[in-house]
């Protein structure tokens, strides 16, 4: 199967290495700068990296790629965009979608002290993380947690679990497509530095 990657810093370095390690075909990747971490590591592999920090534009898709993997990724990834891969485009949101739709997700789960909180894999359509559900697991928010010792804990890892049985499921086709229930759905706001943004 082969692989296009688009997103940023640890998460999206380590599942490059992951995807090559469990003998996926990565055919590009895209990140928001070209010393992002993602970036850096294709760099080292001799991949081509491209740099999308907006807008994932469907120009920047080989032929031929079956699948387009989003991790820690910002920018949107476009209908015309996911047309180019042969299966779509996969995203990983940490949170139990529909719950906290949005970029502060973790933030959003702390704040208002929710006891557990998880990830999700899902199929990306033209909404913001509004696709359907592929997998999720879900983990405890533990007292005195913040939004990164609850990433790199238990998060960052638990994506990049749920990633790897995606991909297996795909290679054989039995990867689901659960329409996401609207009615329990919730968006928040950005926080920036624990403040609300107005942007």
């Amino acid at each position: 199967m082969k692989l296009f990657i688009v997103g940023q810093k640890w998460l999206a370095a380590q599942f490059l290495k992951q995807c090559l390690a469990e003998g996926f075909e990565v055919t590009g990747v895209a990140a928001p700068t070209a010393d992002d971490a993602l970036a850096v590591e294709a760099g080292k592999r001799g991949l081509s990296a491209q740099v999308a920090d907006r807008v994932l534009s469907a120009g920047s898709i080989p032929d031929e790629v079956d699948l387009i993997c989003a991790a820690h990724a910002h920018c949107f990834i476009p209908a015309a965009t996911r047309a180019r891969a042969r299966l779509g485009a996969l995203g990983y949101h940490p949170s139990l979608l529909p719950r906290h739709r949005g970029r502060d997700a973790i933030r959003w789960a702390i704040h208002m002290r929710e006891q557990m909180t998880g990830g999700t894999i899902y199929w990306m359509d033209d909404g913001a993380d509004t696709g359907p559900v592929a997998l999720q697991d879900w983990c405890h928010i533990k007292p005195g947690d913040d939004a990164a010792t609850l990433w790199r804990r238990d998060l960052a890892p638990m994506g990049l679990r749920l990633y790897s049985e995606a991909l297996r499921m795909a290679v054989i086709g039995a990867l689901p497509a659960v329409p996401q229930n609207d009615e329990l759905a919730t968006w928040e706001p950005a926080m920036r530095g624990g403040l609300l943004s107005r942007s």
